[in-house]
């Protein structure tokens, strides 16, 4: 590379000391010695810088074809991005559309579980009421029973009572000497056949009145019961023991025996 600058030098100088041409700019310089100075020129220059000229002389046809690559390439990758825009959407699609199946389905099935709980709530508190009623039934009946036995043998006891305070009454009617007596013998045992007969009847209500206060208690502990089922249904809380109170209202009711 240093010949070519050292034979430019040599070709500057022999320009600047040939002869001039009269009346011309031109000037007459050796041939022989410029054609080899230009030779040494050729021969130092690298083919380095053949090769980019080569370059240079087809940069607009790598241009145009980098240019036309690189379109095509853009071309190549919108296709390709808008491609998989479209599969993304198609599965984004699907995907919502299997989520919203689901969530279909578990709505569904929770709205079927919270029906039949529902059913079975109200089907464990109509037999509640019923065996309620049954009890209520049984209660009633069996005190109406024991009130009637009690009232007849307050009666039968009134009666008898009576009869014997009469009979003493008459007996004692005949004897003059001891009517005074007789009337008030007659008074005390007809008072005392009062007496007697408002105790049973005492009894009687009091004992009507004891069982229909335990089956109040039993129907309020059954109502307690249903409602505290149906606040747990509705705040999910599962199927309420209603065993459980009923063993506790029964162990109230016994004590109270």
């Amino acid at each position: 590379m240093y010949r070519v600058f050292e034979a430019l030098d040599e070709l500057v100088a022999i320009v600047e000391e040939a002869r001039g041409v009269p009346m011309t700019a031109g000037c007459v310089v050796p041939r022989g010695d410029v054609l080899e100075l230009l030779d040494d020129v050729r021969d130092a220059i690298p083919g380095e810088l053949d090769d980019a000229q080569d370059v240079l002389d087809h940069r607009d046809k790598l241009v145009g074809d980098a240019r036309s690559n690189a379109e095509k390439t853009v071309a190549s990758a919108n296709a390709e991005a808008t491609s998989t825009i479209e599969n993304a959407r198609d599965d984004a699609d699907r995907i919502l559309a299997d989520a919203k199946a689901q969530a279909d389905r578990m709505v569904a099935e929770a709205r079927a579980h919270a029906e039949q709980l529902v059913a079975d709530a109200e089907a464990e508190s109509e037999a509640t009421i019923a065996e309620g009623q049954r009890e209520y039934d049984t209660l009633t009946t069996r005190a109406r029973s024991e009130a009637d036995r009690m009232i007849e043998a307050g009666k039968a006891s009134y009666e008898r009572s009576v009869a014997e305070g009469t009979a003493e009454q008459e007996r004692l009617v005949s004897q003059t000497e001891v009517v005074q007596q007789a009337h008030a013998e007659s008074a005390r045992v007809i008072d005392a056949a009062h007496a007697e007969s408002d105790r049973l009847r005492s009894d009687c209500d009091l004992y009507v009145d004891t069982k229909l206060a335990e089956f109040e208690e039993f129907l309020s502990g059954t109502i307690r019961s249903v409602g505290r089922g149906r606040q747990q249904l509705r705040t999910g809380s599962g199927v309420p023991d209603y065993a459980s109170d009923y063993d506790a209202d029964d162990r109230r009711a016994e004590r109270r025996r």
